[in-house]
């Protein structure tokens, strides 16, 4: 197990301690206890994400493990928060919000288990990426909303509620929009190598019919 697999089964594991630390009465909201280790966890698993990926691909150590559990971990991350969030903070996040983020990733990784399967592969769109940051915000704004809507430290004052509201509609609109970028790059791809395919196959049964008729 090299250091890369090791960090993204950290990732893994952190998800059920998550969702017990949203869940679990054990800590104190009124001080916001939960909220403020909820909030640390969900980021430090998202950071998780990016070094485990550049450890890999500077150490050399890109392996088929890799490949097969850092897709899993981001999926099961979050579909969990949002799962849990629906109980957590509903005003935020009602079921259908949850239902459309998560459908998005499992619709964009099947997109993706197909082209690899026909040979090809969908690359990362620019709104994917902003996707992942917006919904690092959207995640840890809904938790901080449910102690604290608004902020105050001193003379600054943080709309905590506002920008959960405001970093939740965005994630559902990016979640869409980048699906809809994917499935169009993936239609695309699989067009075009579904001609490839048939030109090989034709230029086959010709190279075949000419031997034949030469013998």
């Amino acid at each position: 197990m090299n250091l890369p697999n090791s960090i993204t089964l950290t990732r893994i594991c952190s998800i059920p301690l998550l969702m017990w630390v949203l869940a679990s009465s054990h800590f104190n909201s009124v001080h916001g206890e939960k909220e403020l280790l909820a909030s640390a966890l969900f980021i430090a698993a998202s950071i998780t994400d990016g070094i485990d990926g550049y450890l890999a691909r500077k150490r050399g150590q890109i392996t088929t493990m890799g490949m097969l559990l850092d897709p899993l971990a981001d999926k099961l991350l979050i579909a969990a928060a949002f799962v849990t969030l629906v109980q957590f903070n509903p005003r935020l996040v009602p079921a259908w919000i949850a239902v459309v983020i998560i459908g998005r990733e499992f619709l964009v990784s099947g997109l993706r288990g197909i082209a690899a399967s026909e040979g090809f592969t969908i690359e990362a769109s620019d709104l994917g990426k902003m996707k992942m940051f917006v919904q690092i915000v959207s995640v840890v704004a809904v938790i901080l909303d449910h102690r604290w809507p608004v902020w105050t430290w001193g003379r600054f004052v943080l709309p905590v509620h506002w920008i959960a509201f405001g970093a939740i509609w965005l994630m559902v609109a990016l979640s869409l929009i980048s699906a809809g970028d994917y499935f169009v790059g993936f239609w695309k791809k699989i067009d075009r190598h579904v001609v490839k395919r048939q030109r090989r196959a034709f230029i086959l049964r010709r190279r075949k019919k000419q031997n034949a008729a030469v013998i």
